[in-house]
């Protein structure tokens, strides 16, 4: 019964930090609309940071905030066990697929060229 007790507390918790999260954005949005004209664009942007910075920083305390950063920090170990091409084979496939396509393009451009034909003396419309 405690363990029950103490989940509902963290997920109330949650979404007291949710709301706040939201509200913080929604201020940054709003309070950067609203003081557009009056404050340089300078200060703007240093409230604006700040405001994302604390949502963040608020968002990562939640249980959902915790499972996105270790994501985050999952995804960046398995994109260091990537294999990425080097600049010459990168090159070559970019090249085929270049060929590819310009070749399917002539291919489609003479298929409608003959179909528009085929249409036009059948119904003796000529275009």
């Amino acid at each position: 019964m405690n363990a029950t007790n103490t989940e509902n507390q963290s997920g109330s918790m949650d979404l007291v930090k949710w709301i706040l999260v939201i509200g913080l954005l929604a201020a940054a949005v709003v309070g950067n609309y609203i003081y557009g004209e009056e404050i340089s664009v300078l200060i703007r942007v240093i409230g604006v940071l700040a405001a994302i910075g604390v949502a963040a920083a608020i968002a990562s305390q939640t249980e959902k905030g915790r499972t996105a950063i270790s994501f985050a920090k999952e995804s960046r170990l398995e994109i260091r066990k990537v294999v990425w091409p080097t600049r010459k084979e990168a090159t070559n496939t970019t090249l085929i697929v270049l060929a590819a396509t310009a070749f399917m393009a002539l291919v489609l451009w003479g298929l409608d060229g003959i179909l528009v034909r085929v249409v036009g003396f059948i119904t003796g419309i000529r275009i």
